[in-house]
This record gives structure tokens, C-alpha cells and sequence, in this order.
């Protein structure tokens, strides 16, 4: 064999040690190279091309690593899955003992290509080519990755609340959480998330990786002007498919006391930021816990609001679950002013009356949202289960289409601009 035949690749992998397991890039890769078990997130090499597509929306940065690889030899799916840490770069001594000549062509780092739009389907709505990987020009400057894995260090916080906000019953038990961080540095924004790390070892005797978790509080803390944050978590009691499950961290979350200590990494998140330009106007579309960045959003407006010191613009919520006692937070948004928040509220397991989703209630406000549109000052925020995504953009799109607007000049401004941000799992 001619060894000047051995194909040479710069294999794509995942950090498994810096990885929250936010399934961001499964969600934006646009040709399916990305997946993962219970443990890691993992590309298939013989489907990724390097398109670059999930290098920026990662919040850790745990997507941008690369090791040259004959193809042959390549790291497989299964063998990923396994991994703790990342293999070392192989060395020249390597390469050539695996058929690499000394000398061979090696490589160029991988560079963004453009994708035909039949990578996910000749037909296929691809609804994550149009989120922002940008923040919005005005937005507050993030911190990020202060605490984490190889930053070698995490940060304590004490329980200071953990609270049930939703209506009684057992599928649906959300929990407000307040974490104090004493006097460690921690600055935030709202639309960042954490990492929680939970205690003990999974099946195979390995520690737990961290769970990510979006914030509810303002940049200021829950508490004005104390280091402290707040968390909304729903218990997990089945999975997607409703399988019976016991969600390891969430559990451990919502069962916490007062005074009880919890291991943090982050802060994570450099795009999903809300604007602070004077009469910019914020559109969150969320269902159950995707209301934790709304909420923190709306109580950073609500205060500023309050000082009397910034010219808000308009404030549109969205809010979907499958009934009233199952939306998080219902009591206290009836109490914010009407003049302050336009609140729509839909269900889509009433008792007696049809289904109803986030998309439904969005299109019965076509005319308000194509003007929020046609608005360079506006904002959209989409947080919650990935299966909400696609109809809340197709929505977007239906109301740009009747009012005249051309969808595809729309969308690219949006996304452009950082001003249509797509955050689900």
C-alpha cells in the first residue's frame, strides 16, 4: 500500500470534561453528526463536514476541539460515548506506526462552508438557520467560564429559598431555587445559564457531569444588590417519551434545604442576551421552565422601569404549558401591570376545550407581531422542548408573509442582527 495514499482528517470531538450537556449542537448541527447517550455528546465522523455550524452557539466552548486522524483509525461513535477526558493529540511518532508518512499533507483547520439547502431535506423547514449566534449590539458585556472543569476550580453556594411554583400535583412539581454565593465573584446577565453539580457517581461508578440550568434572576440578584441567583427547576419524573426516569439533578435540586451546599460551575451563555438600548422591544416565546430567562428579562425591565432612569419599549410574553396549575409562576404575573407586559397565556390540556400552543396564540397576534417585526428594536427570545422551535418560527415567518414582509430578508436580518435567539433541548 502506498502510504501516500492514507487519508489524513482533522477529526471533530467534544470535550466530555467542559461539555454541560445542553444539546445545543445536536440542535444546530444541520446534517445530523451530532448525538449522545446519557453520559456524553459525541460527533460521527463519517457524517460531520466540518460546516462549523455548532462551533459558535456552544456556551462552553467544549465543541471547538480537533485531533488529526488518519480516517481509517478515526474515533468511532461508541468509543466517544465512553470517554472522561479528550485523547492527546496523536504524535508524529503515532501517526506514522498508524500509515501516515512522515512528511504527508496534513489537514487544513477546519473553515465554515456553506450548506446546500437539502442538508436536512429537499422540503424540510430548517428553523435553527435562523438563531442568532450573536448577542444584540447593545447588550451588557457576559462573563463566562469563571468556574468550571478545566478552569480547576467550582464555587460553593448555600440554598437561601426553594420554592414550589406551580399548582399541586406530582408530573409537574417546579421549584424556584435561590443560590448565595457568599462572597465569591459571580456576575451574571439574564439569558445565562450554570452548571449544577450533583453529588455521587452514576451506574458506572463515575461522578456525575454537571447539568445546565438558565437563570431567573436579574443581573442584580434575586435580592437587589445581594450575589445570590435564582434557578427555576422542574422535577424529572419521565423523559421525552415518557419513560419512567429520575432525573438526577433536578431531583437533587428540588429536595434541597435551606443551607444546603451546592457545587457551581459557569457562568455560560454569550448570545442569549437581552437588549439595554433605550424603546428596544423584547418578544419571549417559552413553555414550562423555558420561562426561567423570560422571567429573568421582564424583572430586569420591571426594575429599570421602576427607577424611572430607561425608556423601555414593548414587552411581549408568550407562555405555554398543558395546564394552568402547570405553568410556572402563574400567581405573579397576574400582578404585573398590564401597561407593562402584554401577556399570552395558552394550554394545550384544558379540560373540555381545544388545543392550544404558543404558534396559535402568535398568529391570533399577527398584526401586533408584524409590527414588532418590521421593528429594528425588536427582540424574540425562544426558550423551551425542541419540538415548540419549528412552529414558533414557521409562526414568525407566516406573520412576516401577510403583512407583506419577504420572510428571507427578514430572517437573515434577524439572525444578522442578533435578534432572533433560539434556546431549546
Amino acid at each position: 500500500m502506498d502510504m501516500s495514499d492514507i487519508q489524513v482528517i482533522r477529526q471533530h470531538l467534544i470535550d466530555p470534561e467542559i461539555c454541560i450537556r445542553c444539546n445545543t449542537c445536536e440542535a444546530t448541527c444541520p446534517v445530523a453528526a451530532i448525538t449522545h447517550d446519557s453520559r456524553n455528546y459525541v460527533v460521527d465522523a463519517d457524517k460531520c463536514n466540518g460546516c462549523m455550524a455548532c462551533i459558535s452557539p456552544c456556551p462552553t466552548g467544549s465543541i471547538d476541539n480537533w485531533r488529526t486522524m488518519p480516517r481509517a483509525k478515526a474515533y468511532g461513535v461508541g468509543e466517544q460515548l465512553g470517554w472522561d477526558e479528550l485523547p492527546a493529540e496523536l504524535t508524529p511518532e503515532q501517526l506514522s506506526a498508524a500509515g501516515v508518512a512522515a512528511g504527508a499533507q496534513m489537514p487544513a483547520e477546519p473553515v465554515a462552508v456553506s450548506l446546500p439547502a437539502a442538508a436536512s431535506g429537499e422540503d424540510a423547514f430548517d428553523s435553527a438557520q435562523f438563531g442568532a449566534t450573536v448577542p444584540p449590539w447593545s447588550a451588557a458585556h457576559a462573563y463566562t467560564n469563571l468556574y468550571g472543569a478545566k478552569a480547576a476550580r467550582t464555587v460553593t453556594a448555600t440554598v437561601t429559598g426553594n420554592v414550589r411554583v406551580t399548582g399541586v400535583g406530582r408530573d409537574y412539581d417546579t421549584h424556584h431555587i435561590v443560590l448565595d454565593f457568599g462572597t465569591a465573584p459571580f456576575p451574571v446577565l439574564e439569558g445565562q445559564s450554570i452548571g449544577i453539580v450533583p453529588p455521587g457517581v452514576d451506574a458506572g461508578g463515575r461522578a456525575h457531569h454537571a447539568r445546565q440550568y438558565s437563570l431567573a434572576s436579574a443581573r442584580n440578584g434575586e435580592r437587589p444588590g445581594y450575589n445570590n441567583i435564582s434557578l427555576t427547576i422542574k422535577r424529572v419524573l419521565e423523559d421525552h417519551q415518557g419513560n419512567p426516569v429520575r432525573g438526577v439533578a433536578s431531583n437533587y435540586m428540588c429536595d434541597l434545604q435551606v443551607g444546603d451546599k451546592v457545587e457551581v460551575i459557569g457562568p455560560f451563555g454569550s448570545s442569549f442576551l437581552m437588549p439595554n438600548h433605550p424603546r428596544s422591544n423584547i418578544v419571549m416565546i417559552c413553555t414550562g421552565t423555558g420561562s426561567a430567562p423570560m422571567r429573568a428579562m421582564t424583572e430586569w425591565r420591571r426594575r429599570l422601569r421602576k427607577s424611572g432612569k430607561f425608556e423601555g419599549g414593548k414587552l411581549m410574553l408568550f407562555f405555554g404549558a398543558r395546564t394552568r396549575e402547570e405553568l410556572p409562576y402563574f400567581g405573579p404575573l397576574q400582578n404585573l401591570p398590564k401597561d407593562f407586559i402584554d401577556i399570552n397565556m395558552v394550554f394545550s390540556r384544558t379540560p373540555g376545550q381545544p388545543k392550544r400552543y404558543v404558534q396559535d396564540a402568535m398568529r391570533e397576534r399577527a398584526a401586533d407581531l408584524a409590527a414588532l417585526l418590521a421593528d429594528a428594536n425588536t427582540y424574540f427570545y425562544v426558550c423551551g422542548l425542541k419540538s415548540m422551535e419549528e412552529g414558533v418560527v414557521l409562526a414568525l415567518r407566516d406573520v412576516a408573509q401577510q403583512a407583506g414582509l419577504s420572510w428571507e430578508t427578514v430572517g437573515a436580518d434577524l439572525k444578522r442582527e442578533g435578534r432572533l435567539h433560539l434556546e431549546t433541548y
